[in-house]
């Protein structure tokens, strides 16, 4: 079923502002003025500000999965190249207008440890882990663990370091490093 219209709005909205200028500094007055919504109606669909925040997390991981995933798909039918593909979906996200870093480190630096939010945040990490763990062991790594943890230690932090340098080539140089990283694995 869709989300109501003023659901979406208060979504967007938030998708907007959180990501722009961080969790805390986005207040719930701020978030009901900018959707044009009655608090009522943002209270009705969202009880509390971390319902929200989490709704926003929600919506990042569904579209920064995807973008993984269709990355991925787009290098080919092998899981080898899969996994070096899916840095592609680095070097689109580090060079649009407004990039700030991920979402969801930035989520996890503003949250208190074992909150809701934060366990939002690791269930995420976790989920790209997995995924790039399946991956890696399609590929034939003889420890597909370890290489998922060093793919997505590298993504994490070309995800950081594109936000901070603003260097369009730091997407190349990571997608370098995993290829040189899947080959040594994989063979």
């Amino acid at each position: 079923m869709a989300p109501s219209p003023a659901r979406q709005r208060i979504l967007d909205t938030a998708f907007r502002l959180f990501y722009r200028h961080g969790l805390r500094a986005v207040g719930v007055d701020l978030l009901i003025a900018e959707s044009g919504v009655a608090k009522a109606t943002f209270y009705k669909h969202f009880p509390g500000k971390d319902d929200l925040v989490l709704a926003y997390l929600d919506r990042v991981d569904e579209v920064w999965t995807g973008q993984l995933r269709a990355a991925a798909s787009a290098a080919g039918t092998r899981p080898a190249d899969q996994l070096v593909g899916l840095f592609d979906a680095l070097g689109t996200a580090c060079r649009r207008e407004g990039y700030r870093g991920c979402a969801f480190l930035n989520a996890a630096a503003e949250s208190t440890p074992g909150g809701p939010v934060h366990q939002r945040t690791v269930a995420h990490k976790r989920g790209v882990r997995t995924w790039v763990q399946d991956l890696a062991t399609d590929a034939g790594a003889e420890r597909p663990d370890a290489l998922a943890r060093a793919l997505t230690l590298l993504l994490d932090g070309g995800l950081a370091d594109g936000a901070l340098e603003a260097d369009p080539a730091v997407a190349d140089q990571a997608r370098e490093s995993a290829r040189q990283l899947v080959a040594a694995a994989v063979g």
